[in-house]
């Protein structure tokens, strides 16, 4: 999703293909912009403590050097105030993490002229707004939907399917905890999970 002065939403409801593509896209966007001069920065949520902490990394082993952040409303104290007025792109990965999304990316394209990226998930596992990527859209100059191939069919994949009984919205993974797939393997995939869980829940009754 770019928000401009411009907000550009990559949203996806496949976490391993948003992840995968999240930086991709924003390389695009800053092909044109000086990193060394300082124009270019990249934020990612501090809740990802997988692979590099200071580096944005995709499922495919590209990495990108990142801000590693629990709320975006401390960027500018964390660069201080002479780097981020030298800023002309802000990319945001990993965007559903960020409960100020929306207020920073509002101040920040809006009075501050700057270009936000911003990558991250529209949906959680069980297809609910996940965070306040959605909130944004409104803002966004242009928005890009990802999707991914299920990996039982090989059709577009649309959907996350969980593959762990962990019900908590938040749980931070890759193809261990989550797969890509279609429709109607996302619809019969629930189903089988949810009877296991069922079954393992009157197991531990009876016991």
């Amino acid at each position: 999703m770019v928000i401009s002065k411009d907000v550009n939403s990559t949203i996806g409801g496949d976490i391993n293909q948003t992840t995968a593509t999240a930086a991709p896209p924003c390389k695009a966007q800053f092909h044109s912009y000086d990193w060394k001069g300082g124009s270019v920065a990249l934020i990612k949520s501090s809740k990802d403590t997988r692979y590099d902490h200071n580096a944005i990394v995709t499922h495919d082993g590209d990495k990108y050097p990142c801000l590693a952040l629990r709320d975006l409303s401390s960027f500018r104290q964390h660069i201080g105030s002479s780097a981020y007025d030298k800023l002309d792109v802000i990319g945001i990965d990993e965007a559903q993490f960020f409960e100020d999304l929306y207020d920073f990316c509002q101040r920040a394209a809006d009075h501050d002229g700057k270009t936000i990226i911003v990558a991250g998930l529209d949906g959680d596992y069980l297809r609910r707004s996940f965070g306040s990527v959605l909130d944004i859209i409104p803002l966004a100059d242009s928005v890009t939907k990802l999707t991914a191939q299920c990996e039982l069919c090989g059709k577009r994949a649309y959907f996350t399917l969980r593959k762990t009984d962990e019900t908590q919205t938040e749980l931070i993974g890759g193809a261990d905890v989550y797969m890509p797939v279609c429709r109607q393997h996302y619809v019969s995939g629930q189903g089988v999970i949810e009877a296991a869980r069922m079954v393992l829940q009157q197991k531990l009754q009876c016991g």
